[in-house]
């Protein structure tokens, strides 16, 4: 399997990424590992599931560059994003 998600830190900050192990990436994620993600305690707050590695880099380019596929996800996730 392949992930998209998206993880939260203690200031609200958002990041969003693409891994076929997932569980690897947050402890990754929270163990300075991930340049971009260093000192910083990151949450999972959502997850999309791909069979096919292609799928999965498709959506995070996506969200990552198209504003609109991005805000449509924060509305329909917004309940998790406002929990801490």
């Amino acid at each position: 399997m392949h992930y998209v998600y998206v993880v939260k830190n203690e200031l609200e900050e958002l990041y969003y990424g693409c891994t076929n192990n997932l569980r690897k990436r947050l402890f990754e994620h929270n163990n300075d590992k991930s340049f971009s993600t260093k000192n910083h305690h990151w949450k999972l707050v959502y997850y999309e599931a791909y069979l096919e590695e292609s799928d999965a880099w498709n959506r995070e380019k996506q969200l990552k560059q198209y504003g609109q596929a991005l805000a449509q996800l924060k509305r329909r996730i917004k309940k998790s994003l406002s929990k801490s």
